[in-house]
Order: structure tokens, then sequence, then C-alpha cells
């Protein structure tokens, strides 16, 4: 006998919470709720972590020379009881005492937020979560679109992008020399082409 198939939240409803969130299933979806809204993202591919996961290794030494703490999802990032997302890739400072956060209540705040593009992901990547780390005061919210090869870095306030194909100097710290990334060579190596030429 086949097994039931699973009961689907009801994504038309406009009130979820974080508690509700809490309660779906683990059925190897991504829950987020932004505004009472749910985003259901299926399991990411493989292409789509091989970007998170070489990003992360790219920002993550940088951020802890500059006593910033960098962290990949699952994680989730609490804004209210009606607001809770998961970013791929995010970078909040330290706590007062210099520690890593223990958990996001210990910041409260991103210094940066970063999204790989999927094709079920397009309208909350570019639109619901973006306005949400723009409102938020995220100082830098980047969309990978591994397709294209090019970052989208957004900032708030901003009404256009800057889209990245070449470069992307990163600078949380005014006074601290930028982490530069040769977005080419990153790309190719998402896409695995290092590897193959080699």
């Amino acid at each position: 006998m086949p097994a039931p198939s699973p009961i689907l939240p009801d994504r038309s409803r406009r009130d979820w919470t974080a508690e509700q969130l809490h309660a779906l299933p683990d059925d190897g979806n991504r829950y987020e709720v932004v505004d009472g809204e749910l985003l259901v993202t299926p399991a990411p591919s493989w292409r789509h972590q091989g970007a998170v996961g070489e990003l992360y290794v790219l920002l993550r030494e940088y951020a802890h020379r500059h006593a910033l703490h960098c962290m990949i999802a699952p994680a989730e990032v609490p804004f209210s009881r009606t607001t809770v997302v998961e970013p791929d890739v995010f970078v909040t400072p330290r706590r007062a005492d210099g520690a890593p956060p223990r958990e996001f209540s210990d910041v409260r705040r991103l210094v940066l937020a970063v999204e790989v593009l999927s094709p079920t992901s397009l309208r909350a990547d570019r639109h619901v979560k973006r306005r949400l780390y723009q409102r938020e005061g995220v100082e830098e919210y980047w969309i990978v679109d591994t397709e294209h090869r090019v970052i989208e870095r957004w900032c708030p306030g901003t009404e256009i992008p800057d889209v990245l194909a070449e470069s992307l100097a990163w600078s949380p710290m005014p006074d601290e020399e930028p982490l530069v990334i040769d977005l080419v060579a990153y790309f190719r190596r998402v896409h695995g082409e290092e590897t193959a030429a080699n």
C-alpha cells in the first residue's frame, strides 16, 4: 500500500507565526515566514550548496579577523514573531564581550545576508526577503545567480542593485582592507570547471 501523501501547509494564509513554523514537519523543505507569509523552498540542488559552501569559505576567515561571525544555513534569524528566515550565509557582529554569538538574540542584527537563487526561490529572494533585509537595515544583501554568474548587491534604501560579474569588494569595516572576491574564479569553482581543467 503506498504511503499517504504529506499534507502541505496552507500557503495562502498571511498569519503564520514562528510557533506555527516550528510545528511544521521536518520533510526536507526549508520553511520560513516573512510578515506572516509562509515561504517554502525544496531541498537545495548540488550546485546551490556548492555556491553556498564556496562563499562561506571565502567569507569566514575574513569575518573572523574583523570580529565578525559567519554562519551558514540552516540557522534561523528571527526578526519578530511573524518573521523568521534562514539566509544561506550571513554575517553578524560578535557579542559585546567579543565572543561569537550563541544565538541570534545575542546580536539582533546582520552585517551581511546572502541568498543563492534557485528556480523556486526567485520571488522570495528578489522581492520578499530583499524588502525585509532592506527594512531591517542589513548593511548588504547579496543575491547569487549561479546561472548568469553574477551577484546582485543590495543596500538599505537602494532601488537598483549593483550587478557584479568580475569582482566584489566587501568592506564592512570602513578603515580596514576590503575582502575582494574574484567572481570569475568563484563561479568557475561552483560550476566545477577548475577541477575539470586540471
